[in-house]
């Protein structure tokens, strides 16, 4: 079972659902940003994305040590990588879309 404050943190940083997220990424905005091993690999971010969907499906109570130390990766990412926010319109930036690969949308409410 997963800490409580990890999983609460968790829960704040990820606010896209598991369908949102899924449908994420399967778009090719999704496929094209993040850092990647080697050309034509999947970057880091999708990866975790992946993982998020599959810690999102599961109940509290069911979920591994694995994805408690994924969770907390996830929160450290986003939290870094909001505190680098660009200026201007970042609806349709790198920025945002590597956000949503680790499930978290910028832009909702």
């Amino acid at each position: 079972m997963a800490d409580t404050d990890v999983y609460a943190e968790f829960r704040d940083a990820v606010n896209m659902t598991s369908a949102e997220l899924r449908d994420w990424l399967g778009s090719e905005e999704s496929r094209d940003v993040g850092q990647k091993s080697s050309a034509g690999a999947e970057s880091v971010g999708h990866d975790s994305g992946r993982k998020i969907v599959t810690i999102l499906g599961k109940k509290k109570a069911d979920l591994t040590e694995a994805d408690e130390k994924h969770m907390r990766k996830v929160v450290g990412y986003v939290h870094r990588h909001m505190a680098q926010r660009p200026d201007g319109d970042v609806a349709e930036s790198r920025w945002r879309y590597s956000l949503m690969n680790w499930g978290h949308d910028p832009l909702k409410k």
